[in-house]
């Protein structure tokens, strides 16, 4: 029982999105995908986004700062 819930939290542990080495935000398991959440301005343009998967949401977060989507923190 208490195993099970362990395994449960694992799965939806948030994963980082970095870029140039810097953490930008985070991805969380959504629906059957993964939801991004800013944690730094220059990544808040696509806060709240869902992304098929991980790799997407992190070319979404380089393309967002890249392009200045979102003011430079």
């Amino acid at each position: 029982m208490l195993e099970s819930n362990l395994d449960r939290a694992k799965a939806h542990k948030p994963i980082v999105i970095e870029v140039a080495g810097e953490p930008l935000g985070v991805v969380v398991p959504h629906g059957d995908g993964y939801r991004f959440l800013a944690v730094k301005l220059p990544a808040f343009a696509i806060d709240g986004q869902e992304f098929a998967s991980v790799e997407l949401a992190h070319v979404a977060v380089s393309r967002a700062v890249r392009d200045g989507l979102s003011p430079a923190a």
